[in-house]
């Protein structure tokens, strides 16, 4: 019994060490982005405050600006387009330094966030929607964030969910229980 009691914590504590050594690498690869973000607000001539944050399994830094400030909109672009190439040249100046392919999610001006919770709702009112048709729903075409938001809100919502066609014209497509 005593053996087994030492397996476990043992166990535990190499669980607890790759758990640290996942939170250190996704730290390392918020500072690497942070001071290339940086270095690009210095390039724009922009004025923003650079937030790191670690939720799950990636690093999440945000670009945020003072009070009604819209020039870090320019940084968005219509629809989040200039946001998603910044956050591929993000990721690759991280890949650059430590070798290592990066998940990391930018987001900009709050532009994430607010996106985050609309298609939140779009997934949960199309579950509802499929909830009381019996029929799936399809969406429109989403990026890869924009169609994880719905599943994850669809999911929650007790449904399942697809996603169906090719990029960049995929879409969510919900299913009857």
């Amino acid at each position: 019994m005593t053996e087994g009691t030492t397996t476990s914590a043992v166990e535990a504590e190499a669980e607890g060490s790759a758990d640290d050594s996942t939170i250190a690498r996704l730290e390392q690869e918020g500072e690497i982005a942070a001071d290339y973000l940086e270095g690009l607000l210095d390039i724009a001539d922009l004025d923003g405050d650079i937030d790191m944050d670690v939720e799950g399994d990636r690093a999440l830094v945000s670009i945020v600006g003072e009070g009604n400030d819209r020039s870090l909109q320019r940084l968005v672009g219509q629809e989040g387009e200039v946001l998603e190439a910044l956050q591929e040249l993000t990721r690759l100046a991280v890949h650059r330094e430590t070798g290592e392919r990066s998940r990391l999610m930018l987001d900009i001006a709050g532009f994430r966030a607010r996106k985050r919770s609309e298609l939140a709702t779009l997934g949960a009112e199309a579950a509802e929607q499929v909830k009381s048709t019996g029929e799936q729903v399809k969406l429109r075409p989403m990026t890869p964030f924009e169609r994880k938001v719905v599943h994850d809100a669809v999911a929650a919502a007790g449904l399942r969910s697809e996603s169906e066609g090719e990029e960049p014209q995929r879409f969510v497509v919900v299913l009857p229980g």
